[in-house]
């Protein structure tokens, strides 16, 4: 499975817009977790994969480049529009730089927090993928 751009609905109106995330609709699963992340230009966060979770990021403000790795193949995804979404199935390694400063990436996962679903060494993911 590869990482993937879903396009969220996006309402426009004369005082503001409005775009829309309903789990097993637009994101294709049930909500259990949601993270917030802001960070300052030129950070890097995330570097890590999960075994079993599914992970949907918007970012809301600003720019985050997001690359993913499984293992043999890496794409880069720039995240800067709020209607655009990536969803990272598990077994992807994934690793977001904030491009501009203070831009905010929200994450939407299907499963709760879970510290053992974590892969946080690059050799131990390559290894879980069979490489």
């Amino acid at each position: 499975h590869a990482a993937v751009l879903i396009d969220l609905p996006h309402h426009f109106e004369e005082n503001g817009d409005l775009i829309v995330m309903e789990g097993n609709k637009h994101v294709p699963f049930s909500i259990a977790r949601v993270f917030v992340v802001r960070a300052p230009a030129g950070e890097i966060r995330g570097q890590h994969a999960h075994k079993a979770c599914t992970q949907f990021l918007i970012c809301h403000s600003g720019s985050v480049e997001v690359i993913c790795d499984d293992g043999k193949n890496r794409i880069t995804h720039l995240l800067n529009k709020p209607n655009k979404g990536l969803l990272i199935p598990p077994g992807i390694w994934a690793q977001q730089t904030y491009v501009s400063h203070n831009s905010v990436l929200t994450g939407l996962c299907d499963r709760p927090y879970e510290a053992e679903d974590y892969i946080r060494e690059y050799d131990t993911f390559k290894t879980h993928r069979g490489y």
